[in-house]
């Protein structure tokens, strides 16, 4: 029953060959030509799980080693997207239920905090986890990364002497640079422990404590507190707002931001609104949400914002990704010597299957900029951007 079940399921999917290897030493190939790849079921999973989750259900299949994919994970991503598989249209109606956001210090925590030594194995020198900017296909992922804070700071047109917020400062290098480059007053706020203590020292040992600051805090802390910035920069942390919590961010960006001061939004959209990966939500984001571009842009004008800017960085991200998959790979025996073989292979599926999604089109990058109210003082045209 189980085995006919799921072969019903992958007789639908056919836009790419394939064949799955079933518990029972049978296989069966799927759609035409030579297969792709081959999934193979080294024994039954649970019917009910799969048919409420296939999404969930495989991804926790192949942490657990049973399930295993002979050939290219991309391939089987572009199998799923292509087969709606991962857009709602095959699967059933409780994929489309909404979720709950737990505390938004807890989801954080549980991403980044597994430890900055394991991040360290695939991260570059800068501890950039975030989409990188690449000048050439060669440059370097550590060069790719500073290109992409000087991206962003540049965006912002800061001066020297003026403040900048970073909200999800992350390990600290764009507040870092921020002040030893351009001349400002830094200061970031994040909910990561790992993060915090690692920023502070980073500080610390550039000299720049009287200039760059770190906080344990969230925005809507900080927002209650009535200090101002003259710009603002907001990196690879609005995924984690959650979709409710979008009219809170912006109101505390706005209140957070002088009048006539500019704020950078960098954050991962989608097409449409649709809910979060099931298995990303329970493993990798808990109480995440990556928002679509419309979402975001009608929010502005709510807060008076006034929109100045939209760069999409789909390409770069799917680059950045291409480097993180490089590089963990060749740091899974540490990872594994760290935690299990179990944590290597949900890593493993987390970021090959986002290089994947971006590679595909399904997920793109997003530079928004934007000034609370009207700014006079805003550049003309993009040329500072490439000096």
């Amino acid at each position: 029953m189980q085995k006919q079940m799921m072969d019903k399921l992958f007789r639908g999917m056919k836009t790419l060959p394939y064949q799955v290897r079933y518990w029972d030493g049978s296989s069966v190939t799927y759609g035409h030509g030579e297969p792709r790849f081959t999934l193979v079921f080294k024994e039954q999973i649970s019917l009910l799980k799969w048919l409420q989750s296939p999404v969930l259900s495989f991804g926790e299949a192949y942490m657990d080693g049973v399930v295993d994919i002979e050939g290219k994970i991309a391939d089987v991503i572009a199998l799923a997207s292509e087969s709606g598989a991962l857009n709602g249209k095959r699967v059933p109606a409780l994929l489309r239920r909404g979720f709950s956001m737990l505390k938004e210090k807890e989801n954080v925590q549980h991403h980044y905090d597994v430890g900055n030594d394991f991040y360290a194995l695939w991260l570059d020198e800068t501890m950039s986890y975030s989409c990188a900017y690449f000048r050439f296909p060669e440059d370097s992922l550590e060069q790719a990364q500073l290109q992409k804070i000087d991206h962003v700071l540049k965006k912002l047109q800061l001066r020297p002497g003026e403040t900048l917020l970073d909200i999800g400062s992350g390990w600290g290098w764009l507040i870092i640079r921020a002040a030893k480059e351009y001349g400002v007053k830094a200061k970031g706020i994040t909910l990561s422990e790992e993060q915090f203590k690692k920023s502070r020292e980073r500080i610390a040992e550039h000299g720049l404590r009287d200039q760059v600051e770190v906080e344990l805090l969230d925005y809507r802390q900080l927002a209650a507190t009535g200090e101002e910035f003259d710009k603002i920069a907001s990196v690879g942390m609005f995924e984690h707002v959650g979709q409710q919590h979008h009219p809170v961010f912006m109101k505390a960006v706005q209140t957070l931001l002088k009048d006539g001061g500019l704020a950078l939004l960098h954050t991962i959209t989608q097409a449409k609104e649709v809910p979060t990966d099931p298995w990303i939500q329970k493993y990798i984001f808990p109480g995440g949400y990556v928002p679509s571009l419309r979402e975001v842009v009608a929010l502005l004008p709510d807060f008076g914002f006034q929109l100045l800017d939209i760069e999409n960085l789909r390409s770069h991200y799917a680059m950045t990704l291409d480097h993180w998959v490089s590089r963990y790979e060749n740091s899974t025996e540490k990872t594994q010597r760290m935690f299990d073989e179990r944590f290597v292979r949900m890593w493993r599926l987390y970021l090959q299957s986002s290089a994947a999604s971006f590679h595909l089109g399904n997920l793109h990058l997003h530079q928004i900029l934007f000034s609370n109210g009207i700014t006079d003082g805003a550049a003309l045209t993009r040329e500072h951007l490439y000096r």
